[in-house]
């Protein structure tokens, strides 16, 4: 008979190292417009970022928790991570991470070019594309997931 001080000897089985099978990398989805899009808003977040540090450090805050929210969820989406939690709605999320970032970074990107800075003005032009990158997530999200759909009985 195995007591628990002889379990943990011993190496790990099949069954335990198949439990992190849940963190692999889905490469499809990273090449997928999901993918692609939440890629997008997490190289044009850090870009923002950056200006907003070689300019107004005060702005810099929201870049950078954006940054992190963005890279939260595409590591939850990559991995399928997202599929445990499945009392959350992962769609409305999404929908309310992109509607807020939109409108943060509306307000901050008009804000910094009031400072006339070089890199302020840089941060409000990648602002106003990364503006309309989350715009367009949105959108797509809304059509493809929350949508109500038309069934064959109501045509």
């Amino acid at each position: 008979m195995l007591s628990a001080w002889n379990r943990r000897d011993r190496p790990p089985e099949d069954g335990a190292a198949a439990g992190l099978q849940g963190f692999t990398v889905d490469k499809t989805f990273l090449s997928s417009l999901k993918g692609i899009l939440l890629e997008t808003e997490l190289a044009l977040t850090f870009i923002i970022f950056v200006c907003f540090t070689a300019s107004i450090s005060a702005y810099m805050a929201a870049a950078l928790l954006e940054f992190f929210i963005t890279l939260a969820f595409l590591f939850l989406c990559a991995t399928q991570y997202y599929q445990r939690f499945d009392r959350l709605n992962w769609p409305c999320l999404d929908f309310l991470r992109c509607v807020s970032a939109s409108i943060i970074f509306l307000v901050v990107s008009f804000a910094a070019v009031t400072s006339r800075d070089g890199a302020a003005i840089a941060a409000f032009v990648f602002g106003i594309i990364l503006v309309s990158v989350f715009a367009y997530d949105a959108f797509k999200i809304y059509r493809t997931e929350m949508a109500p759909r038309a069934t064959q009985g109501d045509q």
